[in-house]
């Protein structure tokens, strides 16, 4: 699939460097409160950098990962993925 990440690496300031299958890459931005429950363990630095890749999404030890469709499509148009514990809004 086109939004299969094929790399993955950390960032300084806590956000993720991304590559997918047909050659769009960018970055996944993490604001604070969006680590809370499941992804509560990725405030933790050395956590954080064990990201990889896996079947095509961005993955954590522990069952932790990102829906690489969602962020394929916001990469594409933005050219980064801000991760943000408040609701997104629906588009206008």
């Amino acid at each position: 699939m086109y939004w299969e990440v094929i790399e993955v690496r950390p960032e300084p300031g806590g956000s993720l460097f991304v590559r997918f299958a047909d050659g769009v890459a960018g970055y996944v931005r993490f604001l604070p409160d969006y680590f809370t429950g499941v992804f509560e363990r990725l405030r933790d630095p050395a956590h954080f950098a064990q990201v990889f890749v896996d079947q095509g999404a961005v993955a954590w030890p522990g069952e932790i990962d990102l829906a690489p469709d969602a962020m394929y499509e916001q990469i594409r148009r933005n050219g980064e993925w801000v991760l943000s514990g408040e609701l997104e809004e629906a588009p206008a």
